[in-house]
This record gives C-alpha cells, sequence and structure tokens, in this order.
C-alpha cells in the first residue's frame, strides 16, 4: 500500500460492551461521553485529510464508529467506510436486535470483506493486522490494558509504525 493511501487511512479498535463500567447501556451519560469524543476525533481526522476507515464491526466501538463515519458521509461523499469482518458467521451469537444493528450498518458501507468462511481461534487477530495493514491511523478505546484482542491491535500497529491515537473510555481523554 502506497505511504499517500495509508495516511488517509484509519482503523478502529476498541473494547466489548462488557469491559466499560456502563456495560450495554448506550442511554448512559458515560457512554454518550465516550461516543461524542469518537466522533470528535474521526472529524478531527477527516479534516486532516482522512477519508478511509476500517472498521471490524464487533460489538460497541467498532460499531459505534461505523455509525458515525456513516452518519459523517451523508454530507461528505469522500468519506468511505470498510467493513472488515473476521469470518462470515460473526454475529450469528448476537442479540436479534444487536443482529438488525450489525447487517444494517454492513448494508451501508461502500465495501465488506469477509476474511474467512468459518470461526478460528486466530481469525479476530487477522483481522485486526488486515485493517492496520491497509490503515496509517489506528483510533482506538482502550483502557490501557494488556490482554485482549484491543491491546494485541494497539501493540501491532506500534510495530508496524503507525500513528495511534488511544481514548481512554474511563478518564475520556485523548492520547
Amino acid at each position: 500500500m502506497q505511504t499517500n493511501q495509508l495516511r488517509q487511512s484509519c482503523a478502529f479498535t476498541g473494547h466489548r460492551p462488557a469491559r466499560f463500567s456502563f456495560g450495554y447501556d448506550e442511554s448512559d451519560e458515560r457512554c454518550a461521553a465516550l461516543k461524542k469524543l469518537l466522533r470528535e476525533q474521526i472529524e478531527a481526522l477527516i479534516a486532516e485529510g482522512v477519508t478511509d476507515f476500517y472498521t471490524g464491526m464487533a460489538l460497541a466501538v467498532d460499531q459505534w464508529a461505523a455509525e458515525t463515519v456513516l452518519e459523517i458521509k451523508k454530507t461528505n461523499p469522500a468519506v468511505r467506510l470498510t467493513a472488515v469482518l473476521p469470518y462470515e458467521g460473526q454475529a450469528n451469537a448476537w442479540t436479534v436486535e444487536q443482529r438488525e444493528r450489525y447487517f444494517e450498518t454492513l448494508a451501508a458501507c461502500d465495501e465488506v470483506v469477509t476474511l474467512q468462511a468459518r470461526y478460528t481461534p486466530s481469525c479476530m487477530f487477522k483481522r485486526n493486522r488486515y485493517m492496520v495493514d491497509r490503515s496509517g491511523i489506528l483510533l482506538a478505546v482502550y483502557d490501557g490494558g494488556e490482554k485482549g484482542g484491543t491491546a494485541y491491535t494497539v501493540k501491532y500497529a506500534r510495530q508496524k509504525h503507525r500513528r495511534v491515537i488511544v481514548i481512554d473510555p474511563d478518564a475520556l481523554t485523548v492520547k
């Protein structure tokens, strides 16, 4: 991938709802504040010239970021969103409401890439590497823990010398 393309692209990573103090409650003011900060960072990246975004479409951060990009895309058609699915059945075990939201978002994406047909223990890591490899920037909602997919993805992005922007979901700060 060319340097200019990397500079104009951003991947998202972040924790699942269970890791947040508000859990699955998106009406909680802490969730609203986190989503607002995420939007501000996405808007700032677009102002810098970022046009291409990658989401893994997992619950919480991936989907919030995707929905934000799609909302911005309504008034800025230069913005593109690619969903990178680790395997075909990613949403199979989710609730009906979660699956409906997932498929509605997928339908609005510019591109959907499915990396493999079935789940394997490494498929989520494969998806995260795929997104980082195609992005110059990683926007992470990350609490600094050393275990899990978000920690792995942040570490991988840093190894690849990508710009990493971290939103601390508890302190609501950006580093």
